[in-house]
């Protein structure tokens, strides 16, 4: 790694006007085209700088040598059976239903996230007129990314909704004009601001077919997408802490080491002053260094509006990849004439920028802050398979746990069905085996559900065994008529992380120490109440 410094030193060693950033695209170097959150990312000309790592580091451990995971993730999801593709719909990869479980258990973790920062959930539309691209400035800068859409019949009998306007619509390639539209809808007080709106709705990017590769490089994704609409004064606050958000995310699932970059001004196609993106750039370098944690300057690879910080993370190709990203900008506020009302301070002050220019002097204009914690789920989701290699945490794992039928008696079918019942949820752990319901009663939202599987196939023991065990689940629970009669079943660790401290909750649900063979074996005799609830536990643990 280069020697570290600081910022005023990086800034004027690097010369705005020499880079253009560039990326390789089937073996052929082409300009990147400024856009949102989910662009692969190349090593650019960067220099290091920190300001110092304090102790307290909240995005520890960043590098500039960025490990490479052993195997690829497309191998990886066929033993999980996450996922497909068709030649069907190229860059649109078919998600089964593991992969389902696995992405909405990605959603679910973040949308637990988002009270406690603030955040509120809308949902928008996919695809909007030709003419709001246009004053967003992506139809200008962004159009050859973007899938143009025409509606049926002649363009001359589509209804007109501004003057001009030809009928042509553009899908989606990101949210933040429509989260632009909600805060317009009405006037804001200083008080309201700052508002977070956080988005998971499918956006499409018409990347050329050379580049698609598995979940990594996609025309159809979900961001975990927000904008923070906010006073000036608000700024470094809200970037700070997202950057923690960030931090708090990333060491949950334990991923790690990564690059943290600040990404400036492109030389070309950008929109703005030169003064604004050096306003903006300050106010990410200086969250970056009170947040402590090393990171580079990524010179010219700025989207067209505005300057942003990335986390950069590398699979099994030894690509890099661009996941998180914070982005500030001055621009959009402009082009959708967003204003809130001033506070006391900014009036008595009458503190005013270029971007108030031509509003009431009682009005001012708010900055975005774009913010992406996974960035596309689907590269998120291809990385975390590609990091945990089959052996994924309990609470995410598609395959928590299959019960194995020792024989085909039907009172040992009979509890294997009942255990699975109650470990996944559906049937409360008091419920008697042979309970049953004509009329189903709605399950409570706060219920755990999970994806418990079985086998009672005539085959040997061993040969089941074999099988749940190369297809890596976290459990594998055998009951025969042993079993049958104490009401209970032989539970086996098997492919969970961080098996000590599993063991330990394993222990907190029985109530008493395991035997030093249990222990080697990771094996117990467990009743079923204390089966669910050491699983509920371990759903909760984000071990």
């Amino acid at each position: 790694m280069p020697p570290l410094r600081q910022l005023s030193a990086a800034f004027h060693a690097v010369g705005r006007t020499q880079l253009v950033p560039r990326r390789l695209r089937q073996n052929a170097l082409v300009p990147i085209r400024g856009c949102s959150c989910s662009s692969p990312h190349q090593s650019q000309h960067t220099v290091t700088v920190s300001s110092g790592a304090p102790a307290n580091a909240q995005l520890n451990p960043t590098t500039a040598d960025l490990s490479t995971p052993p195997t690829d993730h497309r191998t990886l999801a066929q033993t999980h059976s996450l996922f497909i593709t068709s030649p069907y719909s190229p860059g649109s990869p078919l998600i089964l239903p593991n992969g389902a479980y696995v992405f909405q258990k990605l959603q679910s973790f973040l949308r637990a996230q988002y009270p406690q920062f603030g955040f509120q959930e809308v949902i928008t539309p996919i695809i909007y007129k030709k003419s709001l691209w246009e004053k967003s400035g992506h139809w200008e800068n962004y159009a050859e990314d973007m899938f143009s859409v025409q509606g049926r019949g002649a363009t001359s009998q589509i209804p007109e909704a501004e003057g001009g306007e030809d009928g042509e619509f553009g899908l989606k390639p990101m949210n933040c004009p429509g989260h632009c539209l909600l805060f317009r809808d009405e006037i804001k007080s200083y008080r309201d601001l700052p508002v977070r709106l956080a988005d998971f709705s499918a956006l499409h990017r018409n990347e050329i077919s050379g580049a698609l590769t598995g979940l990594t490089r996609v025309r159809r994704f979900h961001q975990d997408d927000a904008h923070i609409f906010c006073r000036p004064d608000q700024i470094l606050a809200e970037i700070e802490q997202t950057l923690k958000f960030v931090g708090m995310v990333y060491n949950t699932f334990g991923l790690g080491p990564y690059k943290l970059l600040l990404s400036t001004r492109p030389k070309d196609s950008f929109i703005g002053t030169v003064e604004e993106w050096d306003r903006a750039e300050q106010q990410l370098a200086t969250a970056l260094n009170n947040i402590g944690s090393e990171w580079a300057i990524n010179e010219g690879d700025g989207a067209f509006y505005g300057p942003k910080i990335d986390i950069i993370l590398k699979d099994s190709n030894g690509k890099e990849h661009q996941t998180a990203t914070i982005q500030l900008d001055f621009q959009l506020p402009q082009r959708f004439d967003l204003q809130y009302q001033a506070s006391p301070e900014e009036l008595e002050a009458g503190s005013r920028t270029s971007m108030d220019a031509g509003l009431d002097p009682s009005l001012r204009r708010p900055v975005i802050v774009h913010r992406a914690i996974y960035g596309s789920i689907e590269r998120f989701m291809a990385l975390l398979i590609e990091h945990y290699a089959g052996k994924y945490p309990f609470w995410l794992s598609p395959r928590p746990a299959i019960i194995l039928s020792l024989n085909s008696d039907p009172k040992v079918l009979a509890h294997v069905s009942h255990i699975q019942s109650v470990l996944s949820g559906l049937t409360p752990q008091d419920a008697p085996v042979t309970s049953s319901s004509s009329s189903p009663k709605p399950l409570p939202l706060s219920t755990i559900q999970l994806p418990i599987d079985v086998d009672i196939s005539d085959r040997s023991l061993g040969k089941k065994i074999a099988e749940a065990r190369v297809k890596k689940y976290n459990h594998i629970i055998v009951v025969g008529g042993r079993e049958v009669e104490s009401g209970s079943m032989n539970l086996q660790i098997v492919n969970q992380p961080n098996e000590e401290v599993t063991l330990e909750v394993l222990e907190n649900s029985l109530g008493n120490k395991l035997t030093d063979k249990d222990r080697t074996k990771s094996t117990v005799n467990i009743g079923l109440s204390g089966a669910r609830r050491y699983f509920e536990t371990l759903a909760n643990s984000f071990l």
